[in-house]
């Protein structure tokens, strides 16, 4: 008798996501190793005295889910008891803010500054109601006019402060936003309270950082969170010098070092991709060269545990903010720029190729934050021209986002072998409010999976939390349904896609953006065995139910770090 398994799986759906799609009811695992797929019979004999064997009673098992945008310190931070939950259904209004900072002041410390995450003007009923009325710092200067208050939008594209604050951080009317950034002002030139884009850089260097604590909490909350839906990998797609001022350094070098040591000590839970941020929004192509010269580095941490892929870099801002670069211009005029160096719109253009071009020449591959058509136009092209001057096989660079791809640019990407990293659960929460900004035709078609994906693109799918929560189930239903959040209207029908092709974004589509798609991201002899079991028959399930279908299950590298079977 050979070796006996360590796991066995009976009496389910086993969805494989090889190439043919194909569905077992079987498998074993073997020192963190798929070591076989089949049928009841075929498995059995694999069982010994102290293989654990799990009955999965109809249900399913799947890769482990890839979440291939995420920032999990950035998340933990972002929810609680960390910090206020201020996204629908928490809150419905403004007055719900503002009662939920009433609230904070008579418990958080003093000298602390209270924050909340995830507020979204698309759901508060006073914003609803007049388009024209937006937050600003008298809402919360009623309930909290001695105590700072910070809160940060659901995008993280804008941020939210009172009169506190701002005389802390040392802005007035005067103050001039960086560029790239706005200081939002009222009529009289008096600021409301509203940072976007890179102005929000203002309040993160008014803040301390995170101490090392924070951040390890934070990532292990993260973590836990992670584990209880079913998600062995991820992608913190920008940790660096660039990330130091963004959510009081949650995306900086020193929460790398705190990773790095998570994983020594047996604590992380889940496979870790990064992307470095050498530099913020707006920086240059001379900034941006020199910082990549001081690479992130990993020490001689097992690189399928935790590696360092390429870099990112923001090429534009998003939609809501009107900061997205846009071939035809918003409701209401405007459309939008790139946000980094450069005087008009020439210049910038050739600052986001310059820094495309160096950072491929250099050997690394690029995740570029990227919505309005015409900035991915110009990034796509960007892409190519580098591939052009120096040739350098399987780069697999992507577009991060990708809101509204063009026929030309998945053309492109197709043909040089890159891909697209989608937020369906995005699409899921801005979808009815992105037509006041763009019109109903533009809003319906963002996010064009069906194209992207008949084109010959490859798709991977994340989450981009804490933008949205980072639940892969709400995630894939949407992109069967194309329904909104808000009001559950079908939003581009013609961009839908079937069941397998949203599974395979999540599993093998953001293994590839991993580098890795030959060792993870499907259930395949030889393969690791990072695992999610889900409690029902997910190939039979109406989409509209799978976001309520429980993780029961999950297992990164053979080892069990959820698991609800035996509670």
């Amino acid at each position: 008798m050979g070796t006996y398994a360590d796991l066995v799986f009976l009496g389910g759906q086993v969805v494989t996501v090889d190439a043919e799609f194909s569905v077992a009811s079987a498998l074993a695992v073997t020192g963190g190793i798929i070591t076989a797929v089949g049928g009841r019979d075929d498995i059995a004999p694999l069982v010994g005295p102290d293989t654990r064997v799990v009955d999965l009673r109809g249900g399913t098992l799947l890769p482990g889910i890839n979440d291939s945008h995420l920032h999990a310190c950035a998340f933990g931070m972002a929810t609680p008891p960390l910090s206020l939950e201020l996204g629908h259904p928490a809150v419905s209004s403004l007055a719900d803010v503002a009662e939920a900072v009433r609230e904070a002041v008579g418990r958080v410390p003093d000298g602390q500054w209270i924050t909340g995450h995830g507020w979204d003007t698309g759901y508060l009923d006073e914003c609803l109601a007049d388009p024209s009325r937006l937050p600003s710092r008298l809402d919360l200067d009623a309930v909290s006019p001695d105590r700072p208050v910070v809160l940060y939008s659901f995008s993280g594209h804008a941020t939210w402060v009172n009169s506190k604050a701002l005389e802390l951080i040392g802005i007035d009317r005067n103050t001039v936003a960086p560029p790239g950034g706005a200081i939002v002002a009222d009529d009289s030139g008096e600021p409301t309270g509203l940072l976007h884009e890179g102005a929000q850089a203002l309040v993160q260097n008014a803040l301390p950082p995170l101490s090392r604590q924070e951040r390890t909490d934070a990532i292990k909350s993260a973590l836990a969170a992670l584990a209880g839906l079913g998600v062995t990998s991820y992608t913190e797609p920008g940790l660096g010098p660039g990330g130091d001022g963004i959510m009081r350094g949650a995306l900086g070098t020193q929460t790398l070092d705190v990773y790095r040591r998570l994983l020594a000590d047996g604590e992380l839970t889940a496979r870790l991709g990064v992307l470095l941020l050498p530099t913020g929004m707006a920086g240059t192509a001379e900034e941006f060269a020199r910082a990549l010269a001081a690479p992130g580095e990993t020490g001689d941490a097992d690189p399928r545990r935790l590696a360092i892929h390429g870099v990112k870099i923001f090429a534009d801002g998003i939609v809501p903010n009107k900061t997205a670069w846009m071939h035809e211009p918003y409701v209401g005029g405007g459309c939008g720029s790139l946000c980094v160096g450069g005087d008009n719109d020439t210049e910038r253009v050739a600052e986001i190729g310059a820094m495309i071009r160096h950072a491929h020449a250099a050997g690394h591959q690029l995740g570029v934050h990227v919505t309005g058509d015409r900035a991915v136009d110009t990034v796509v092209d960007a892409f190519a021209a580098a591939v052009t001057e120096h040739p350098r096989p399987d780069a697999r660079h992507y577009v991060i986002h990708g809101d509204f791809l063009t026929a030309h640019s998945m053309k492109v990407l197709a043909a040089h072998g890159f891909g697209v990293n989608m937020n369906p659960t995005i699409k899921w929460t801005v979808a009815d409010m992105e037509e006041e900004f763009v019109g109903v035709e533009r809003a319906a078609y963002a996010w064009p999976y069906r194209d992207a994906i008949d084109a010959g693109v490859r798709v991977a799918s994340g989450s981009d939390a804490p933008v949205t929560y980072p639940d892969w189930r709400q995630g894939v239903a949407t992109m069967m349904l194309r329904e909104s959040k808000a009001a559950g209207r079908v939003s581009g029908p013609e961009q839908r896609i079937a069941l397998a092709e949203a599974i395979r974004t999540y599993t093998i589509g953001a293994a590839w953006q991993d580098f890795a798609d030959d060792w993870k991201g499907s259930l395949e002899p030889g393969k690791a065995a990072d695992l999610c079991v889900l409690d029902g028959d997910l190939l039979a399930a109406d989409p509209h139910d799978i976001p309520k279908m429980p993780v029961v299950l999950t297992v990164v590298d053979g080892q069990v770090v959820h698991d609800t079977l035996r509670d």
